[in-house]
């Protein structure tokens, strides 16, 4: 198997029950989450449908605006539970000079069980074996709370994105 077809984050409970500002009770059963860098077609049609549910039929974002066609440009994430089930999506876009974060989706059977920080340490993991020590993305400003935790700061004013409230936030990786 090519290194980058294969990311395992498995999770200490208890660092995620951290970052997520959760009860740690809610994590006593035994948690593990793969995530892998999505290669092969199912994979990627997992990650699309992922985004399809929470972006265009939760919150009502145009398909168009969604799905841009040029997903192989990108290096997609797919976190799924210990059945196999996906509950998690993010893509990698590679700048000059950092990576960008974008289109990180939850299913609503993920949120609040580390999901998301979960995918997004696997996006960090491989934003730093590219050679980038910087991550930036647009985060839906009720997500902002959620990327701070992860030591994420906000940058510059909110701006309307697909008729939702943005705003850039950027995180210097910490060196490992």
């Amino acid at each position: 198997m090519p290194a980058r077809a294969h990311l395992n984050a498995m999770l200490d409970p208890r660092a995620i029950a951290d970052l997520v500002d959760v009860e740690l009770s809610r994590y006593e059963t035994a948690m593990t989450f793969l995530v892998t860098i999505a290669t092969a077609e199912a994979d990627l049609d997992a990650c699309l449908a992922l985004r399809r549910a929470v972006f265009v039929d939760e919150q009502h974002v145009p398909v168009e605006l969604e799905l841009e066609g040029d997903e192989h440009l990108y290096t997609h994430f797919l976190l799924r539970d210990v059945d196999g089930s996906p509950l998690a999506t993010a893509r990698l876009k590679l700048l000059d000079d950092a990576g960008k974060a974008q289109r990180v989706a939850v299913a609503r059977a993920g949120r609040g069980r580390g999901a998301g920080v979960a995918v997004m340490q696997a996006l960090h993991d491989e934003t730093r074996r590219q050679g980038r020590q910087r991550v930036v993305l647009s985060a839906q400003v009720s997500a902002i709370p959620f990327y701070e935790r992860l030591g994420y700061a906000a940058e510059g004013p909110v701006y309307d994105d697909a008729g939702i409230p943005h705003r850039d936030m950027s995180l210097v990786l910490p060196t490992v």
